[in-house]
């Protein structure tokens, strides 16, 4: 069984075993970690089981680059500091309130958010969030945590999660040099930062290729 089926497994059979609905699910961990592989095959299982399911990247709340110039923060782009928190912040709790709702996405291959392009449905029996903030002990992002009502991290070691963040600038067309730089440069401090100011999630998910386990 790959590892990605047992993390499947896992939340899967926790969310079907549970009769509160709606249900709001924070998938977090550090940037190049698979939050958005393992939302996408979560949700399409919820899904085929008739638990009507929507995905929320966290991503789509990043502030456009010409914000982000202004403020000389794009050489940081992906750090806490460079999303929209507080309409983040705002966006979950609507959720929560059963409200019906659009989220931005966001457009790496374009590095662009692009405004409701996913509606969130008021009958959406689960809604599932995935971000690299989510679970943060900083402020204002702190704020989630109460928020949510399943978390779960998944945990990959800081050497895999390098060669997966200069993967991701490969698969860009970057050369091996600049990719390399924009990892090392950008991508590693920030996915440190997360792993330095993790909140307790009730699940971690191993992230090795090879093996996973909950707590």
């Amino acid at each position: 069984m790959s590892t990605l089926t047992h993390h499947v497994n896992i939340l899967a059979d926790h969310l079907l075993d549970r009769h509160d609905v709606p249900q709001l699910v924070a998938i977090t961990g550090a940037p190049g970690c698979g939050k958005s592989t393992l939302a996408t095959e979560l949700a399409r299982r919820l899904n085929t089981q008739k638990r009507k399911t929507t995905i929320v990247p966290m991503d789509g709340f990043h502030l456009d680059n010409t914000v982000l110039d202004a403020h000389g923060l794009r050489p940081r782009k992906g750090a806490p500091e460079t999303f929209d928190a507080p309409g983040f912040i705002r966006l979950i709790k609507a959720i929560k309130a059963g409200e019906k709702v659009y989220a931005p996405v966001f457009d790496r291959a374009r590095d662009l958010a692009i405004a409701g392009a996913v509606a969130v449905p008021q009958d959406a029996a689960i809604v599932i969030v995935e971000g690299n903030y989510l679970m943060f002990d900083e402020a204002p992002w702190a704020e989630l945590a109460p928020l949510w009502d399943v978390t779960a991290r998944i945990d990959v070691p800081m050497q895999e999660l390098r060669a997966r963040l200069i993967q991701r600038w490969l698969s860009l067309n970057y050369s091996p040099s600049v990719a390399t730089r924009r990892a090392e440069g950008n991508d590693i401090p920030n996915a440190q930062r997360v792993v330095d100011r993790a909140l307790p999630c009730d699940f971690i998910l191993d992230g090795q290729p090879s093996r996973a386990n909950s707590a």
